[in-house]
């Protein structure tokens, strides 16, 4: 079970005056809950979107306004409740071959440098994190650019990629792997018709079934002050996640993350993320892309 802090015991005494208008006071309470649990910032221009989300997770509940969502929150901080908050609070938009660029450099860079001195060391073990994965696209690329790169001999290897995210919703699409025409249309045309088989009378594509088995999805918070990871990453992406976060809230990821990964691994942000002038845990490789500081790289 998901352990989160109570919300203030005392809630604002005026109600909204509609299910779609929170107070101020209401704004507040729910955003100190949001930050402290998901690290996620909201600014007060956010106000009537939150407002339009939380009408209809009201509604689903059969609750009759904001307010009674709120005590519903306060009084029921389950696993079930909080997970249902998260997926009308993230915005999962994304799709596939998004800033491409990270991806010709984890393909033709990145892959056979660390796929070499796996080798050397006969250690078949690849380990690639894609947090943050949302509805899957940025995971079973990585697959599908693993096996292009190892090719005959991706079998021998312990790869495969594991997925995370704080929304089931999202993770409920992720695992179903079907995508329409116009969210695969970026991919380049060899990797679509290789990896992929029309599904249904809809025109929707599916990750075929080899792809999809490589790929392991679950449920995460990137603010847990601890990852279950058994052993580091040699590769981590966590693009277009740290926008939603405040500077202490970012640079605490940045530390986590850090830990996450082997001495001399790659981490890859999104284009209009940084990790600041001042950090010295990472080495700036090129746009977006790092690699862990290390006196000595160990693989």
């Amino acid at each position: 079970m998901l352990m989160l802090k109570e919300l203030p015991n005392e809630l604002p005494n005026e109600p909204s005056e509609s299910l779609t208008q929170m107070t101020e006071q209401e704004f507040e309470v729910f955003k100190q809950f949001v930050y402290e649990h998901f690290g996620i910032h909201l600014s007060d221009e956010k106000r009537l979107m939150v407002s339009v989300r939380l009408q209809k997770a009201a509604r689903r509940l059969k609750l009759a306004s904001i307010r009674e969502f709120l005590q519903h929150l306060h009084s029921n901080q389950t696993a079930d409740v909080v997970r249902e908050l998260t997926n009308h609070i993230t915005t999962n938009h994304t799709f596939f071959w998004r800033e491409s660029d990270h991806f010709e450099v984890f393909q033709q860079h990145v892959l056979p440098e660390i796929a070499q001195k796996l080798r050397a060391h006969r250690d078949f073990d690849l380990r690639v994190w894609s947090a943050g994965c949302s509805s899957g696209e940025e995971a079973y690329i990585l697959v599908m650019l693993m096996m292009e790169v190892l090719g005959a001999d991706y079998a021998q290897w312990k790869a495969g990629v594991l997925a995370t995210d704080i929304s089931e919703q999202a993770l409920s699409t992720a695992r179903r792997g079907t995508y329409s025409t116009e969210r695969i249309a970026p991919l380049p045309p060899q990797l679509k018709h290789k990896y992929f088989q029309q599904s249904g009378q809809h025109g929707e594509w599916e990750v075929i079934a080899r792809v999809k088995n490589e790929v392991t999805f679950r449920n995460l918070n990137l603010m847990n002050e601890r990852f279950p990871f058994k052993k580091p990453f040699h590769v981590v992406f966590c693009r277009n996640v740290m926008i939603y976060f405040d500077q202490p809230t970012r640079e605490a990821l940045v530390r986590r993350l850090y830990d996450a990964l082997i001495p001399g691994g790659y981490l890859f942000i999104g284009h209009s993320e940084t990790l600041g002038r001042s950090q010295t845990l990472f080495r700036y490789m090129q746009p977006a892309v790092y690699q862990k500081v290390v006196s000595r790289t160990l693989y």
